[in-house]
This record gives structure tokens, C-alpha cells and sequence, in this order.
């Protein structure tokens, strides 16, 4: 069975700063994937590839059945927002819109109808442990739950994969454990893929597999 994720021979410089040198990389269906290694090494240039927001210089890229390197500009976005979801370590939420507007939005952008969308955010926000927060705005939100408002709008077109960089960096320790475990609580129930570079030994020790980079490459360990 061919992976959800085939990135091979993955090269990209900046200048004559060569940051990645010929990455291979696949992950599956619903297997949580953690890219660790330090700061200058590659990891967020790779995610920026895999989610198809940057073009490698050369190499392959096959996600979900799909060679997206070869898709026009309209076709990459209409992908992107039906089949891959993002969270950011800053959770990027606009400030005049409640935790329900905020998560509704990628659906709105994919033109779904008013009624699904709205159903669909609310099962979310419950989900995730927001049912009584869901008309506040990020303003009176702690940081853990604008973070998890920041995952159920990744989430909200249902993508086949779910990038997440440093999502937990700037969170206290037992906000980060919650959000560390909400990912897993989602894979299991939602059968996301999901790819997550991070700092954070204990997050990576909970996922189903961790890879390191340095130099931009894959190396056995850091």
C-alpha cells in the first residue's frame, strides 16, 4: 500500500545556504510522526514542503495519491484547504472573530454549506473541550485554548493530514501535556495523519515514530 505522504530526493536552498540535501520521507495513514533536531537543521523548511506552502528546488512529492508539485496554483490551494490542515506555535487567530468564526473559516473558504460548517465547528469545539467557550473571542481565551480553537480549525474540512510546527513552544507544562494528548485523542478519533516537528522529547516519545535532522539530512540520532 503506497504511503499518504512520498517526498523523495527533497533539496532546497536559500542563497548559497543549502538547507536540505536530499530528503526521503513517507509516513502512513493515521501514524503520528515526530521531526526533531536543532534549530537551523532543516525541520521547518521540510514541513513547509510537505504542506505544500514552499517548492522544493528538486525531488518528488506525492501526498495522498496526488503528485501536488505538478498542480497549478488554483488547484495547490483548492488541495491544501480540502486535504491539509496546519498549526502553527502561534496560533494565528483573528482577534475580532469568536472561537466558532475562527474555526469555521477554512470551511467557508471550501464553500461548504453554512449549516454543515456550523454543525461540524460546534462537534469540534466540543471535542476538544471548548463547549462553553465557543462564542469567546481569542482576547479571552488562554493560551492552551487558543491553541486547541488553532487545531479544531485545522481539522474542520476533515484533511488527510495534519502538519503541526512547534505547536506546543509556548505553552507552561501542563497546558502542553493537554495539547500533546489532544493530538492522539484526534488521530484516534478522526484517522488523521499527523506530522509534528518539536523540541519536546516527551512529545516525541509519544509519537509512533521520531526522525531526526541535522544539516539537512536524516541522521540515526541527535
Amino acid at each position: 500500500m503506497a504511503s499518504i505522504i512520498e517526498a523523495k530526493g527533497i533539496q532546497k536552498s536559500f542563497g548559497a545556504l543549502n538547507v536540505l540535501k536530499g530528503i526521503d520521507f513517507t509516513a502512513e495513514k493515521s501514524e503520528v510522526v515526530a521531526i526533531m533536531g536543532a534549530s537551523g537543521a532543516g525541520k521547518s523548511t521540510l514541513l513547509q514542503i510537505l504542506g505544500t506552502l514552499s517548492t522544493p528546488d528538486a525531488g518528488s512529492l506525492n501526498i495522498d495519491g496526488t503528485d501536488v508539485l505538478h498542480l497549478g496554483s488554483k488547484e495547490l490551494s483548492a488541495f491544501r484547504n480540502r486535504r491539509i490542515g496546519f498549526v502553527f506555535q502561534f496560533h494565528h487567530l483573528l482577534p475580532e472573530f469568536t472561537a466558532m468564526e475562527n474555526v469555521m473559516i477554512p470551511a467557508f473558504i471550501a464553500h461548504r454549506s453554512d449549516k454543515d460548517v456550523r454543525e461540524n465547528a460546534a462537534r469540534l469545539l466540543e471535542d476538544i473541550g471548548l463547549k462553553d467557550r465557543m462564542d469567546h473571542k481569542p482576547a479571552e481565551l488562554s493560551g492552551g485554548e487558543q491553541q486547541r480553537v488553532a487545531i479544531a480549525r485545522a481539522i474542520i474540512n476533515n484533511p488527510a493530514i495534519l502538519y503541526a510546527d512547534e505547536p506546543t513552544g509556548n505553552l507552561d507544562t501542563k497546558t502542553k501535556a493537554d495539547i500533546h494528548q489532544l493530538f492522539f485523542d484526534l488521530r484516534d478519533k478522526y484517522g488523521q495523519t499527523i506530522v509534528i516537528v518539536t523540541h519536546d522529547p516527551s512529545l516525541a516519545q509519544m509519537c509512533d515514530r521520531t526522525l531526526y535532522m541535522r544539516d539537512g539530512l536524516f541522521v540515526d540520532s541527535l
